[in-house]
């Protein structure tokens, strides 16, 4: 379960405000009409057994029992942080793109919250795991850092020619300056620093890198985007890079971090750490309509024999806050 990734569509976000109201008090009235009224306890039954009822309150109960836990560790500044980073990348189109997937402000941060909540829960556990044995096979693949130039194109035919003129000698700073479509880097002459576990650079391009020598410049190396068919075009030139320390333990701090983002990207690990949170917190189903949802997590959830209504629903594994 991706709980980094995860958006969701416009029904499910209605469905948990029907939800939570099927969790408040007695049955209300919802829409009235000529003769008849819609009350909260009928939508509650017609909605509780589609599957974005479902992936509401998974989601509800996965929050209420992570928060319980965590919930001090993870603060307002850190979800206003990715908060402000998703607005900066969709630019002015963030608030259709919010709305086509039926989220406010308010729901998105909630959601950005309980992510993070399930982040710092997997990394407690993956830190409790690191042994020697765990640091000695990260150092068996880890790269040190080295500093390179890098010239990002967006067409094949414009790299070749930046890639010869480069070779024949000429300025690779003002090359990177004048042809780079890399915003982060082409001010500085492309110059950026990076090791085997970076994320801020392909993984072909950190290959061909590692394997220039000082001032050696790369051939054009093609990636292509892993959700399209289109592609970029690197340039490389390796400025600067250190031989390899014969102990790992050098590189501690640094081994550290990339176990425990390995497993913070882990999807199997990542729903052991949640199997195990839910089982601690004694999950108990009140409402056969829900009866299969932990069953990927935790097994039997000790579902009661009898379909109740919204009423006993508000135990199912959560409450309104």
């Amino acid at each position: 379960m991706d709980m980094k990734k995860k958006i969701m569509t416009g029904a499910v976000t209605l469905l948990s405000v029907a939800v939570l109201a099927a969790c408040s008090q007695n049955s209300k009235d919802i829409v009235t009409m000529k003769g008849d009224t819609i009350t909260v306890d009928e939508f509650y039954n017609q909605v509780k057994n589609s599957s974005a009822a479902q992936e509401v309150l998974l989601s509800m109960t996965i929050n209420n029992v992570f928060e319980k836990k965590y919930g001090k560790n993870v603060s307002e500044k850190e979800v206003n942080e990715v908060y402000e980073k998703s607005a900066k990348t969709y630019g002015d189109a963030f608030s259709s793109v919010l709305a086509r997937s039926g989220l406010t402000t308010e729901t998105y941060k909630a959601q950005i919250r309980t992510n993070k909540l399930v982040e710092y829960a997997v990394k407690k556990a993956a830190e409790k795991e690191l042994n020697d044995d765990a640091y000695k096979a990260a150092y068996e693949t880890y790269t040190p850092e080295v500093t390179a130039q890098i010239i990002k194109l967006s067409d094949e035919a414009t790299a070749k020619s930046v890639a010869e003129k480069a070779k024949n000698g000429e300025d690779f700073t003002q090359l990177a300056k004048d042809n780079s479509t890399d915003k982060n880097t082409k001010d500085k002459g492309g110059e950026t620093k990076f090791d085997s576990a970076s994320t801020d650079v392909p993984d072909d391009v950190k290959k061909a890198a590692f394997g220039l020598e000082v001032n050696g410049i790369s051939d054009v190396i093609t990636v292509k985007a892993s959700n399209s068919s289109t592609a970029s075009y690197y340039v490389v030139k390796l400025t600067k890079k250190t031989d390899k320390s014969a102990k790992w333990q050098d590189y501690k701090k640094r081994l550290k971090e990339i176990i425990v983002a390995q497993k913070q990207s882990n999807r199997s690990y990542i729903q052991k750490v949640i199997s195990k949170e839910l089982s601690e917190a004694n999950i108990k189903v009140k409402d056969q309509a829900f009866q299969n949802l932990f069953t990927q997590y935790i097994g039997s959830t000790g579902t009661s024999s009898s379909t109740s209504t919204s009423g006993s629903s508000s135990s199912s594994g959560s409450s309104s806050k």
